[in-house]
């Protein structure tokens, strides 16, 4: 077993990553823990004022938290290195300053996407362009709303990782009193949960901008986390990830919580909002709106039905109106729910 890491670097200062770098501070007070932020004003509004206003509010991070805007300056020495830029510019970002990593460094995902173009896990493309082997690629995943967390309201996750040893490394390392990390070495599943449930969220986000009731969202929620099912299933992983936290957990905290980006997104648009309407009001990508058509590329390649991620698909491509949605799955062909 390693030891507890000294330095680690978080690449992106949005909300999930800043929170996440409080997270891995508070658990171990003598890390040094270095957020490298695109924008020089944010990373001086945390060296200055320990906050970051923009995406947290005036939530106070932890005295061993700084920030960069020099990625190299970042990722020198890190042991541990974790990932929270938007998934679409993954490639491109580990492109500029993914050699500065250091050879040995255990590489985390917190993104919940897939690449367009090329249907890959974040994981995937982390491996294609580092050439990191699996023992020191993990994801961490579940019901892990941002804000809820930086207030310390208690959660639990998932640290997913091939390698047993390396998931319950970095499951200590980021152990504070208000965060419960999981270990489960089913990588595929924790990842396809956390990217799918982006697809689900934003149709419920569309009922409730179109003023549908609980019976409907229910049966959205219910029947996304089928479709999800199957696909995790098609391609390595386990039915038992998506009965937990990555999996049912995610998608219902995801699809309830007003603090839902991609369940605001879909609000947005069920309430007659254009995509570029949405990225005006939205301070951050909705992930399901750039990953939606991946998803559906990568579950029709492994011949898998999800209809209710077809549907939102089409609404984002504007083929289908918000108020044809619902025809089109009320219209499918009856079957049996044992069948999934």
């Amino acid at each position: 077993m390693r030891r507890a890491p000294h330095r680690i670097a978080v690449m992106g200062t949005g909300s999930w990553g800043t929170t996440f770098a409080k997270v891995l501070a508070d658990a171990e007070a003598n890390a040094e823990v270095v957020l490298w932020a695109r924008r020089e004003e944010i990373a001086a509004e945390i060296n200055a004022s320990h906050t970051n206003s923009t995406y947290l509010g005036q939530i106070t991070l932890p005295s061993n938290v700084s920030a960069t805007s020099d990625p190299a300056q970042a990722l020198a020495g890190a042991e541990l290195v974790v990932l929270a830029v938007p998934a679409q510019s993954l490639r491109e970002q580990l492109g500029v300053w993914g050699g500065d990593i250091e050879e040995d460094a255990v590489v985390v995902s917190l993104m919940k996407g897939l690449e367009r173009g090329t249907d890959l896990r974040m994981t995937e493309v982390v491996a294609e362009v580092l050439s990191v082997g699996e023992e020191r690629l993990a994801v961490v995943s579940g019901p892990n709303l941002a804000k809820e967390i930086a207030r310390e309201e208690p959660t639990a996750s998932v640290v997913a990782c091939a390698s047993q040893q390396t998931a319950d490394w970095i499951a200590k390392a980021c152990t504070p009193s208000y965060f419960r990390p999981y270990t489960n070495t089913d990588l595929v599943g924790v990842e396809i949960g956390g990217i799918v449930k982006n697809v689900i969220a934003l149709a419920v986000g569309i009922c409730d901008g179109m003023g549908m009731g609980d019976n409907t969202k229910a049966t959205i929620i219910t029947r996304g986390l089928a479709e999800t099912t199957r696909l995790a299933l098609a391609i390595g992983g386990n039915a038992d990830t998506m009965a937990g936290l990555a999996g049912l957990g995610d998608l219902v905290a995801t699809c309830s919580s007003p603090l839902s980006r991609n369940r605001t997104a879909g609000r947005l648009i069920g309430e007659g909002n254009t995509l570029d309407q949405v990225a005006q009001k939205m301070t951050q990508v909705a992930e399901g709106i750039k990953s939606g058509s991946a998803v559906l590329d990568l579950a029709t390649s492994h011949g898998v039905e999800m209809p209710i991620t077809a549907a939102v698909v089409a609404v984002i491509d504007g083929r289908v109106s918000v108020g044809d949605m619902a025809r089109l799955l009320l219209e499918r062909e009856l079957k049996s729910e044992e069948t999934h």
